[in-house]
């Protein structure tokens, strides 16, 4: 028996985040990021709508991209202060996932935060509140998934939280508010779609129901997101539908080990963050030239091939067209190859080796790496690794 588990209402297109005004609830707590939902009018425009359908609001502003344990601790402080029966999240992965765990501690205040790391062990939400996702970037589709990534920074270690009690609600992908994404923004987030799809695509756990959403949004992806960072607008609104589309897959199908690569390597290093959506543009082609060892995904792999429009006269030549098409859109989108070359090379080579037999560990039992269609063991891993860093071949 598998699941399939998406937000009961989703409204979508121009115009729908006036949809807030249609919910029933007395409090609201509004959960936002920086300032850029203030600076282009979202926020005042969410807490008007709010207003308008009867509701008390608070706000909880200043979530910090990659959220910490920390900022969850607080928000749902205010939570519990307040007494909210909606939760309404407005910005990029960040705010929404963080949303996600204040929810959590909101209603079960004695949880601790190791509970919730068990995938699938989260208590039973919605006895206080109801959830509502806004995002405003095209790539996490957070406002779909039954995932919230939140880091320890004591530890340097980001954890994927998974539940289907945290899918939200009600999700509003309204494409108005990504057409304020800067360019950067739009190319890392992009590629954050695209990973989805294509995990989700070759996941082990891939289903009738998740495969036409993946190849859908990698079909989308494909055509749209290089016009869409080069300042396309109506490229800009389908790149909103199709992240959301590959969220609808993967939220189901679950991910794989690009993903936890960049759980994993995202936080571990001093010089600097590797932001998460460029870790899997960077992984993405590694990934796949491992994977590919394995028959079934190579056959899946070529599949997405095909269906994108690529040539090859077998799997293995389509997979290898897979890559370098990959590679083509990284350039474009002026995604680095390698963590070497990551911006500039802020990542220490010394760091990242002495570190590497650590972080090899942690991401072969990152919660992603069980639906890998191919097993890796700590060593492989590590030669993983090591080829993302120094952009070098693939061929164990």
């Amino acid at each position: 028996m598998a699941r399939f588990t998406l937000p009961r209402d989703l409204y979508h297109g121009e115009g729908s985040l006036a949809e807030l005004k249609n919910l029933k609830g007395k409090k609201a707590v509004v959960v936002v990021g920086g300032g850029s939902m203030k600076r282009f009018g979202f926020l005042q425009k969410v807490e008007d709508y709010l207003k308008e359908a009867g509701m008390e609001v608070a706000l909880f502003e200043g979530v910090e991209p990659d959220p910490s344990v920390e900022t969850v601790m607080k928000g749902a402080k205010l939570m519990q202060e307040f007494g909210p029966d909606w939760i309404v999240a407005i910005g990029g992965g960040s705010p929404i996932d963080a949303a996600k765990a204040m929810w959590a501690f909101y209603e079960y205040p004695d949880t601790k935060f190791e509970d919730l790391i068990t995938p699938f062990n989260f208590p039973t939400l919605r006895t206080k509140a109801k959830f509502c996702a806004i995002p405003s970037t095209s790539g996490t589709a957070t406002e779909v998934t039954a995932f919230s990534v939140i880091t320890d920074y004591h530890k340097g270690i980001k954890y994927p939280l998974a539940d289907f009690n945290i899918t939200p609600d009600v999700a509003i992908v309204d494409p108005e508010l990504a057409e304020t994404m800067p360019q950067k923004l739009t190319a890392n987030t992009g590629m954050d779609a695209m990973t989805h799809a294509i995990e989700a695509y070759v996941s082990t756990l891939h289903c009738d129901y998740t495969d036409p959403l993946a190849l859908h949004a990698i079909k989308m992806i494909h055509t749209y997101l290089v016009k869409s960072y080069n300042g396309d607008k109506e490229a800009r609104a389908r790149m909103h539908n199709a992240q959301c589309l590959a969220g609808m897959a993967f939220s189901n199908a679950l991910l794989g080990i690009v993903h936890s690569m960049a759980h994993k390597t995202g936080a571990a290093y001093s010089g600097g963050h590797i932001v998460h959506g460029a870790a899997n543009a960077m992984y993405l082609p590694k990934v796949i030239k491992f994977n590919s060892k394995e028959p079934e995904a190579a056959s899946r792999y070529a599949d997405i091939a095909k269906f994108i429009g690529l040539q090859g006269d077998s799997d293995e030549a389509l997979v290898d067209a897979l890559i370098a098409e990959i590679k083509e859109m990284n350039k474009q989108l002026n995604i680095a190859p390698s963590i070497k070359l990551y911006e500039g090379g802020i990542i220490d080579e010394k760091e990242f080796n002495d570190k590497l037999a650590t972080v090899a560990e942690l991401a072969v039992g990152d919660a992603c790496t069980g639906s890998n269609p191919r097993s890796i063991n700590p060593e492989q891993m590590a030669k993983l690794l090591t080829c993302c860093f120094y952009d070098t071949e693939v061929d164990f």
